[in-house]
């Protein structure tokens, strides 16, 4: 099976919501890429100049070496056309280009251009610190397209002789080299930007889901682990608004300590607005599934255990389950959380979803 890969970004997947000729599909599992750990160093400054003039008439020509030329800086700057960081397997050092040497006739060295390099809207910049590398700092994150982080400064220029000139010291011969350039070993990570993050154990129908929604076209299985790297797609909603659905892959109890995949993904639902918690009640009994990916959320972040939910009770195409919905929706109501019924199979109870979004978000 072939799929689009990952990097078609949510710019093009807004192309999918405004244009129904346009297809989304999200990447296959064996490249999708959301931590790299790269190098990047600015550029060296260039190096002073020592000169003096040499000229018809002039018997006595003073100093005019030049100073040299700033090295160049690097830059990240949040690029919507990307959405992992794929491109960083390949190219794992970064280095901005050195100013050029100062020349006589107090000719100052040409500054290197700048290096950009463009990273996922989303991306968290650490930069490890220490001898073993055992300290992280977050340095910047990444969230508006467009938006600009300075990472290296590039080295100064050095200075020519003729700055060393004085009353007491006509002919200096002194010059400064170039500063180095900011070198630092950085770890970038990205968190998916999208609205509404699909949560819950494996097989609940999440990626089934996902497909009455949005129509991403997500592969879909009757077994566990079905989904093993996060799907997006976008849900078109009254009014020609255009929001970003997230299928995160199945959680499991510990994940928040790193069982199963939870962990690797869950970091990708701390920027949603919404959750959308689904739960199978043919798995189990649905409260306690409920309160244990509650708790999973919660261990791993309290504002992720705080955020907006909708809990919907998936596969009522199921007479078993669509006999029990009634019940499990007053042990819900009992502790004043509304539930809503769906069958991601068939779209039953679909349209009262997005119409619940939809209140949501606004």
């Amino acid at each position: 099976m072939t799929e689009r890969a990952w990097d078609s970004s949510l710019r093009w997947m807004f192309r999918c919501a405004q244009d129904d000729r346009i297809s989304y599909n999200p990447v296959m599992a064996n490249i999708f890429v959301d931590t790299a750990k790269i190098r990047v160093a600015a550029g060296k400054g260039g190096d002073g100049k020592v000169s003096f003039r040499r000229e018809k008439y002039v018997p006595r020509g003073g100093p005019d070496g030049g100073n040299g030329g700033k090295g160049g800086d690097v830059f990240f700057i949040a690029d919507n056309n990307m959405a992992t960081l794929m491109d960083f397997r390949a190219k794992e050092v970064f280095k901005a280009g050195n100013g050029a040497g100062g020349d006589k006739k107090n000719m100052t060295g040409e500054s290197a251009s700048d290096l950009f390099v463009k990273v996922p809207a989303g991306t968290l910049v650490y930069e490890i610190l220490g001898d073993v590398g055992d300290k992280r700092v977050l340095v910047g994150d990444l969230v508006t397209p467009g938006q600009s982080l300075l990472i290296a400064k590039g080295g100064r220029g050095g200075r020519g002789n003729a700055s060393f000139k004085s009353a007491t010291n006509q002919a200096p011969l002194t010059f400064t080299p170039g500063a180095p350039g900011e070198a630092k070993t950085l770890v970038l990570g990205v968190k998916l930007i999208a609205d509404v993050g699909l949560v819950g154990f494996p097989n609940a129908g999440k990626s089934t889901l996902i497909n009455q929604l949005t129509g991403a076209n997500v592969k879909t299985a009757a077994y566990p682990f079905t989904t093993l790297t996060p799907n997006l797609g976008v849900l078109k909603l009254a009014g020609g608004r255009a929001i970003i659905v997230a299928d995160i892959p199945g959680l499991i109890e510990g994940a928040s300590r790193g069982k199963g995949l939870g962990d690797d993904f869950l970091r990708h639902i701390e920027r949603t607005k919404i959750l959308v918690h689904i739960v199978d009640p043919l798995a189990g009994d649905a409260l306690a599934l409920y309160d244990a990916i509650r708790k999973e959320l919660a261990d791993y972040s309290l504002d992720l255990g705080r955020k907006s939910e909708i809990v919907v009770i998936n596969k009522l195409d199921v007479t078993e389950a669509r006999a029990d919905f009634d019940r499990i929706a007053r042990e819900f109501g009992e502790r004043g959380i509304l539930v809503l019924g769906v069958s991601a199979v068939t779209g039953k109870g679909v349209r009262e979803l997005k119409n619940e979004l939809l209140r949501r978000i606004e």
